[in-house]
């Protein structure tokens, strides 16, 4: 019998060229022939559970399943919404049913291929892969810590991922902390700031003697810092629309979810002093790294730091005198084409972090902390309650039937099912409850308003990392092939990805993995409207359409640049490093990223 919850419903999963959705449809009072919001894409599903009523005489099994779906102002609203399976006699078969549900749709959202209908089982998905995660707590405004809390921990604890958190506490803390990681201990890391964060994981893998298998570490990033290229270019991998702050950070956290990684160009970068380092975003000089640098002391202001620094550049505009090497790829166009399609991409699903079972650990986890944190529901209600273990769903049925809805619950009102047992909170509110130690003689969160130092120190250089086959030592004759500018620039860029900012797809037909380093430059004589023009059309991926004379590109696969102009700014990634000549070869699929599935660009929900 089917409790007075709500209308009774069918559900199943359909694919149409390739974009596969949970189809939910009204059957009673009578079957709806075109289901309003009755297509819930797999792209904004961050997981799924089964439940169990409190009541004995209740043998229903039920599925909750998480969506972040965009509300009417456009942002991500979370929304559980509740099934209930009761096809078969007893609680068992049901609970097996919804498991096979949560087996089937599970495998579906990691990319899994799908056996035949008897042979899902709960066994088909592998174990949780287990994440470390270094926030910065000073990240965005003082943002980054807030945010991990309320919307990053509840929505992986949705996805059954297994994580442990550290924060940061200085500079070059998270570089420090992966020098010296048990990496066999970790399926990932992910780091919860903005690209320096990401930068420092990065060259503390390649710092390691042994960082041949360090490097392949898959490397996470969930944007909650001021620039969050990467994260653009992340975003747009997965087909979601461009986004800023948190409706960027909640659509990266869904493709972590879903899982899957990606080969990540990387470029080894040799400095005037002879020290290397790595970089896996871009080597800027001029505007750019101008802009960059001297908009350190309006950090308070978060991005729109960009756009008042912006605008301070353009009133003081200069020009660069320098030389401009390059070894072309085999194929060179004149200027980029129209943004290509992006590539496609895996654990079992848990309603919180399970701790680790028993284990010889590295020194690292005496200083992190497992969090069972509660997810973002009401109260329990009295009348329902998890089973006692984690469960993961498809499109089957039992006794003839199929999972029915119980009930949506779009955060608001009352809940129909409560997750499993949680600690005891100090207060009614979930988001209230205290997080467990992060660090040893660390206890407090750092307060939210405090800022990092204006001025960054220059960022260490690594020592490992493969050989630089293509780059003479810097000062000698480059060998033939090599094309060869001097000019005056307004600025000069090297990129490996997509995007310069968050919004700015300053190459939009860039991938991860295409083995090219992409130089753009401007020359001298551009004009200030010009080059605003240039930095507007450039949130569209346009400039290149704008015929601007100054404009130049070329893909590349090695550069040299050598500055004639004796006072400047260089920086790798946006961190600030030694002035002078400096000489760059992209090393294709060095690195791993956890990018999740691909998408259709600009089309995501």
């Amino acid at each position: 019998m089917y409790q007075d919850r709500g209308p009774r419903m069918n559900r199943h999963l359909e694919s149409e060229e390739q974009n596969q959705a949970l189809h939910i449809q009204r059957l009673l009072p009578k079957p709806e022939a075109r289901p309003r919001d009755g297509l819930v894409p797999l792209s904004v599903i961050s997981g799924c559970c089964t439940l169990r009523s409190h009541s004995p005489s209740d043998s229903a099994a039920y599925l909750c399943i998480y969506t972040y779906l965009r509300g009417r102002r456009g942002g991500r609203r979370r929304a559980a919404r509740t099934f209930q399976a009761d096809g078969a006699a007893t609680y068992e078969e049901n609970r097996a049913e919804a498991q096979r549900w949560v087996a089937a749709l599970m495998s579906l959202l990691r990319g899994l291929p799908l056996p035949g209908e008897d042979e899902i089982t709960p066994e088909l998905l592998p174990r949780p892969p287990r994440l470390l995660l270094l926030v910065n707590p000073f990240g965005g405004r003082g943002q980054a810590w807030q945010w991990c809390e309320n919307h990053v921990l509840p929505m992986i604890s949705e996805a059954g991922l297994s994580f442990n958190l550290i924060q940061t506490e200085r500079q070059n803390h998270a570089r420090e902390l992966v020098q010296g990681l048990s990496l066999s201990e970790w399926d990932g890391i992910v780091t919860l700031s903005g690209d320096g964060l990401f930068y420092e994981v990065l060259n503390g893998l390649l710092d390691r003697p042994d960082w041949e298998q360090a490097v392949k570490m898959p490397l996470g990033i969930l944007p909650c810092g001021s620039g969050n290229a990467l994260a653009g270019a992340v975003n747009r991998h997965g087909g979601f629309a461009p986004a800023l702050g948190l409706d960027l950070l909640l659509n990266c956290s869904l493709l972590l979810c879903r899982g899957g990684s990606h080969p990540l160009d990387l470029l080894s970068v040799t400095l005037a002093s002879g020290s290397r380092c790595f970089s896996f975003l871009s080597v800027a000089w001029g505007f750019v790294s101008d802009v960059d640098i001297q908009s350190e002391r309006f950090r308070a202001l978060g991005r729109a730091r960009f756009t008042l620094g912006t605008v301070l550049g353009l009133a003081t505009l200069r020009t660069y005198r320098g030389r401009l090497s390059y070894l072309p790829t085999a194929v060179e166009s004149a200027s980029p084409g129209p943004a290509h399609g992006l590539p496609r991409a895996k654990s079992e699903l848990t309603l919180a972090p399970a701790p680790a079972a028993p284990a010889a650990h590295s020194p690292l986890h005496r200083s992190v902390s497992d969090l069972p944190l509660p997810l973002p529901v009401p109260v329990p209600q009295p009348t329902l309650a998890s089973p006692g273990s984690p469960e993961p769903l498809p499109v089957l049925s039992v006794n003839g039937g199929v999972p029915e809805l119980a009930g949506d619950w779009g955060g608001s009102g009352e809940a129909p099912l409560s997750p499993d047992p949680l600690p005891p909170l100090p207060s009614g509110s979930p988001k209230a409850a205290p997080l467990p130690p992060i660090t040893e003689g660390h206890q407090e969160m750092p307060a939210t308003s405090g800022l990092p130092p204006s001025t960054p120190a220059a960022p260490a250089a690594s020592p490992g990392g493969p050989q630089d086959h293509l780059l003479p030592p810097l000062g000698s004759p480059l060998p033939p092939g090599w094309v060869t500018l001097e000019e005056d620039f307004v600025l000069v860029l090297a990129l490996s990805p997509s995007h310069l900012g968050a919004d700015l797809p300053a190459i939009p037909h860039a991938r991860f993995d295409d083995g090219v380093v992409h130089l753009l430059w401007v020359r001298g004589g551009v004009s200030r409207a010009m080059l605003l023009r240039l930095f507007l059309a450039m949130e569209r991926g346009s400039h290149f359409n704008l015929g601007c004379p100054q404009v130049g590109y070329a893909p590349a696969r090695a550069f040299r640049l050598e500055p004639l102009t004796p006072r400047g700014l260089l920086t790798v990634d946006g961190e600030l490093v030694e002035y002078g000549p400096v000489q760059a070869q992209i090393h294709p699929g060095l690195g791993t990223l956890l990018a999740g599935p691909p998408g259709c660009a600009g089309q995501g929900p």
